[in-house]
């Protein structure tokens, strides 16, 4: 009886509840939402093998196909310019065909890259199927985030949204153990069969991504109406919250809220025209989100991680461990720390929210960049003596940088971005900041070798701890917090920029007006 009451006005009327009145206090984790976020996830690891193998295969590539280290760069780095044709695709791409199919494509994609890497014969027919396979990621690194924040309930949307970096860090940490397990093998195989072996992960994937269902926001998009009511009836929380985010859907696609026919027309406006044209002469609410939504993208590549990552056995080799199985093996340690430390924030990102993960992350990067750079400056410095210490501080301060990156900047990055863009720009305004960050990432590995012969491996590091220093600010000062809000109602907290604060509190009065309303 009490029930009703809540659901009355003042003369015994029925009312719509209200989101202060349908969403419970207290979550339980939808297993059906996790499950298939988890799925989708899994194309993440094909990304993070190909970047923790190819840190040793370079090793082996080198000696066999007699390559430059200029050759070595280009390699490793335009793997990652490659998969901007794969993101400039991916958001028309998941809008024609789903999001679900995209995933499939991808995979398929990815399956004929590592096929050409492990028959390559010679440098460009390697460098073919680098650019195969490059573009699949883009595809993959795009739509696995976008998926998971589309399906996930609000209350573990961060927790979900963060799946496609802890299996990046997983993926790293298989490359690495490949590295070191293959290395045995002739010079002439180890390599390709480092390489090649990712096709058998890419078919698994691609099959078992048929059994997900599709987006709610894009089966709404496309005028079925029936069907994503039937998915979101199955990754919400309550059936009370699976119908407000119908009805919120709804309002962001522009369809009238008492439309409850299983299928419609829906406008073309709504199926991605006119995006571009609103993502190139933005409003300020979007303007701010392109900043905030590609600027994450940038600094998390450009505090220079990627050159930790996929150059730790150089790292190693400069503080003084010669062998190249001992190096291999000092790397795994690496591929650890980093897949540890990601389970903090998936774990704590729904809790604590986005901006202290992202802050204390970026911090405990600058300082670890630091002291890495100071401790490889001095280890140049005195060539002919053993550092011991500076040896010591080399080895910590690569495995905090990877453990700090992990915490927040890594997953954040991911999780942000999928979520504060409006529905009708997400897929295209994802792709942007995949874009960003795939180029970004490029640049860092085709300059890295080059930088540190320049200013020696230790004044790269001071640029990369100095960036990320910049990066700190930023965030601060730019990126409002999301944690809790629907994916429809983030547009409201972004269009003052550096005042983003006076409208979070704005929102928040209006929230709690309305909630003393409803009681």
């Amino acid at each position: 009886m009490s029930e009703q009451k809540k659901a009355d006005n003042s003369d015994g009327v029925p009312v719509e509840p209200t989101k202060a009145m349908i969403l419970p206090k207290k979550y339980k984790r939808n297993k059906y939402a996790l499950a298939i976020s988890v799925l989708a996830s899994m194309t993440s690891v094909l990304l993070g093998y190909d970047s923790g193998v190819m840190s040793g295969a370079t090793l082996e590539i080198k000696k066999d196909l007699k390559i430059s280290d200029v050759q070595i760069e280009v390699l490793v780095g335009t793997f990652n310019i490659f998969s901007l044709v794969g993101a400039a695709a991916a958001g028309r791409t998941s809008d024609w065909i789903g999001r679900r199919y995209t995933v499939v494509f991808a995979a398929g994609i990815f399956f004929v890259g590592a096929i050409l890497m492990g028959f390559a014969t010679n440098y460009a027919f390697l460098m073919v199927g680098r650019f195969v396979a490059g573009i699949g990621m883009g595809y993959a690194l795009l739509i696995a985030p976008v998926y998971a924040a589309e399906i996930a309930p609000a209350s573990c949307r961060g927790f979900l949204s963060s799946f496609p970096e802890v299996f990046i860090n997983f993926g790293v940490l298989l490359g690495y153990v490949s590295n070191y397990a293959f290395s045995k093998l002739p010079l002439r195989i180890g390599w390709r069969v480092m390489l090649g072996i990712a096709a058998i992960p890419s078919v698994l994937l691609g099959i078992g991504v048929l059994v997900m269902p599709e987006s709610p926001r894009w089966l709404i998009l496309q005028g079925r109406l029936g069907d994503a009511k039937k998915v979101l009836d199955k990754t919400s929380d309550s059936p009370q919250e699976s119908q407000l985010r119908l009805s919120e859907i709804k309002h962001a696609a522009g369809l009238s809220e008492t439309c409850n026919d299983d299928v419609i027309s829906v406008p073309n406006r709504n199926r991605g025209s006119g995006v571009w044209k609103e993502l190139l002469r933005p409003t300020p609410a979007v303007c701010h989100i392109l900043i905030a939504g590609i600027g994450i993208h940038f600094f998390q590549q450009a505090s220079g991680i990627d050159a930790v990552v996929m150059y730790s056995p150089r790292i190693y080799d400069k503080v003084g461990i010669k062998n190249e199985s001992d190096r291999l093996l000092a790397t795994i340690a690496v591929g650890v720390s980093k897949t540890l430390f990601i389970l903090v924030a998936t774990f704590l990102v729904d809790r604590v929210g986005r901006r202290v993960l992202l802050l204390t992350s970026c911090g405990g990067l600058a300082v670890s960049m630091f002291g890495l750079a100071a401790g490889l400056t001095v280890i140049d410095h005195y060539e002919n003596r053993k550092m011991t210490w500076a040896v010591a501080v080399c080895v910590a301060t690569s495995l905090s940088c990877v453990a700090f990156f992990s915490i927040g900047m890594g997953p954040i990055a991911w999780v942000y971005s999928s979520e504060v863009f409006p529905l009708r720009l997400r897929a295209q305004g994802c792709s942007m900041g995949v874009a960003a960050n795939r180029f970004t990432s490029g640049v860092v590995l085709m300059t890295f070798i080059s930088l540190y012969e320049r200013i020696t491996i230790g004044g790269a590091f001071f640029l990369y701890s100095g960036i990320a220093t910049v990066a700190w600010v930023f965030f601060y000062t730019l990126l409002p917090e999301t944690q809790g809000r629907t994916l429809e109602e983030m547009e409201a907290l972004f269009g003052t920029f550096f005042r983003w604060r006076l409208t979070l509190k704005e929102l928040k009065r209006k929230k709690l007006e309305e909630s003393d309303d409803a009681a």
